[in-house]
């Protein structure tokens, strides 16, 4: 049986002053060991501001992040 191709790929976007955008269907580990499912696109948190990690909740914005 062959694999439908777009199933294989997973794109990852690094939005500039913003999060890492992972579009996909997503299993996480957090720190605490649950484990959440995500499908479409998700933002992690890469200014280290969100009150949401690993998940970008926009904080970025209001400290106006570069990066």
């Amino acid at each position: 049986m062959e694999e439908n191709k777009d199933q294989c790929i997973t794109d990852i976007i690094v939005a500039n002053n913003g999060p890492l955008k992972i579009k996909g269907n997503l299993q996480i580990q957090l720190a605490s060991g649950e484990i959440v499912t995500k499908e479409g696109t998700t933002g992690f948190c890469r200014c280290g501001v969100s009150e949401n990690k690993p998940f970008c909740d926009g904080s970025h914005r209001k400290i106006e992040w570069k990066g």
